[in-house]
Parts: C-alpha cells; structure tokens; sequence
C-alpha cells in the first residue's frame, strides 16, 4: 500500500520551486493560485531569500502550493493513504479531495496569518531534539515550561516556546539527547501560544465546505483516520495549538499495511523519519521532476 505525505514548515528552501515552474501548465497555475490568495508564490518559490519564506504567512502557503503541484504531476495517482505534517494537512486535505486546491491555498494562506500574527505577540521558537527516551525528554520539557509540539517519532521531538526556555534547553538537555537544533520557524507552533490563531481559522473554515475523504486521511491529531470531510477541517482548526503527534500517525500506516511512501516536495524530512521507525518500507523524496520516474515506478508497484 502507497502512503503519500507532505511535509511541514521548516522544510522550504529558496529557489525550491524553480524546476516545478518549468513543467507543462504549473507557471499558470501557480499564477492563478497567487492571484486568489493575494501573494506571489512563484517569485517566493524562486527569487526570495531564506529570512523572506521563513515568514509564517509566505512559507505555509508555499508549501502548499509546491506539495499539490508535485503531487498533480505525478498523475492519476491513487494512495492508499495520505497524510501532512502540520500544515502539510492542508495539503493532505487537498489530495484526499476534501479540499478544492484555490480552498486549501485560500485556507492555508489565512493559517499562515493568523498564525504569524500570534507568533507576534511572544518571541517564540522551536528546537529538534535528537535522540534520548520520550519520555524522559518530554518530563524535562515540561519543567521547563516547554511544550513537546511535534513527537515525530524515530527519536525526535520538537520542543516550542518562548526564546528564554529554549536558550536554557539548549544547555540543560534532557538524558540521552545527543543534539538540540534550533529549526527555521518563526513561532512556537502547536503551543497554547498559537490559541489567537485558533478563532480567526476557525473563522476561515467556517466559509469552506468539505467533502468526505476519497482515501484514507490520517490526522496528525492522534494518527486516527478520519471518515468525513466536516471532522477533518475541524481538526485542521484545532491542530494549530496543539501538538503533532507524527509518531502515532507512522502507528496507522504500519497497521494499514504500508509498503511504499511518498513525501512531496519539497521532499526529505518525513521521509528521513520513516526510514528509521518503517523499516522495510520503500521511501521517496519528491524534491525536483528528476524524481517523477522513479516516484511513478514506485506507485506502478505499490499504488492502488
């Protein structure tokens, strides 16, 4: 069974969608998406610096953007179940058909905003660390009054909140973490800190209609798979203040059966994770077209 994913912020790079604009039809879509939401996703995707798309309001539509882009190119195909990393949901949400890809750009843009706006109030942050017990390091974490926002699994947890806590984590790790790694995001995600954020998506939601699921959509809320269209925006919502629970979602697509999975780009965290808690699963990162052939190989062998 194929798994497709899509990653989360964190993981855009400038010029990253440069090749992806060279495909037959991508410019004028990418055009048209950019005019809907009110922001130039080409000339982010292609021209921007670094400190301009680690802005929460440009990167998350990015990502977006670039994850249905790379995911449409490969044509016709059919996972068995898909899944985002936080607001790689939104993108999940487009290629499980609950969302029209102009209402999940238009979703994703007003999260972006949102979120960016509560990332204002506190100087805010998150940091990888790697290695150590769960839950050893989250009993740390918490007295040290930081949130375990994302537990990826695979030996990774993402600690969130205010730059002072993570200034002390970072010289006070927890048993057995070999390494802290400040990650490239602008706020502490999936904390109490983005609760302003929780209202105005909440309202944003509210204008959508959502169509049930066409594949099995996993929910980063519990790894749980979520049969209707109105209970996966709803999770969308309220997963913007609370953790990632990744390590449960890569539970479900064990017990699915998978065999192959597919992060779209831009490709390579989620996939560096499922290598080490899916062994035996084939893995592919969709980071340029190079990819397309040997993506398509691998949903011959293993898609629906």
């Amino acid at each position: 069974m194929l798994v497709l994913v899509a990653p989360g912020q964190g993981a855009q790079t400038p010029g990253f969608l440069t090749p992806w604009l060279e495909l037959p039809g991508a410019a004028d879509r990418v055009a048209a998406w950019s005019d809907a939401i009110g922001l130039d996703l080409a000339h982010y995707g292609t021209q921007a610096d670094a400190d301009a798309i680690r802005d929460t309001s440009v990167a998350q539509p990015l990502l977006v953007a670039a994850g249905i882009l790379s995911a449409s190119a490969l044509c016709d195909i059919a996972p068995g179940a898909v899944a985002g990393h936080s607001v790689g949901e939104i993108t999940a949400a487009a290629f499980a058909g609950v969302l029209e890809d102009t209402a999940a750009l238009t979703l994703v843009r007003k999260r972006g905003l949102a979120m960016a706006d509560a990332a204002a109030i506190t100087e805010t942050g998150m940091s990888a660390l790697l290695g150590g017990d769960p839950e050893v390091s989250v009993a740390h974490l918490e007295k040290l009054g930081l949130t375990p926002a994302n537990v990826n699994g695979a030996g990774q947890i993402v600690a969130a909140g205010t730059l002072e806590q993570l200034a002390v984590l970072n010289d006070d790790k927890p048993e057995g973490v070999r390494k802290v790694v400040p990650l490239q995001v602008a706020g502490a995600f999936h904390t109490h800190h983005m609760a302003p954020a929780v209202d105005a998506l909440a309202k944003a939601a509210a204008d959508l209609t959502p169509a049930d699921p066409k594949v099995t959509y996993v929910s980063n809320k519990d790894g749980q798979a979520v049969a209707t269209g109105t209970e996966v925006l709803e999770r969308l919502v309220g997963q913007v203040a609370n953790p990632v629970r990744w390590d449960l979602c890569m539970e479900t697509f064990k017990e699915l059966g998978a065999t192959a999975f597919i992060e779209v780009c831009p490709g390579g965290t989620l996939v560096g994770l499922a290598k080490r808690a899916l062994p035996g699963v084939k893995t592919l990162a969709l980071k340029t077209p190079d990819d397309l052939d040997a993506a398509r190989e691998l949903i011959a062998e293993h898609g629906a």
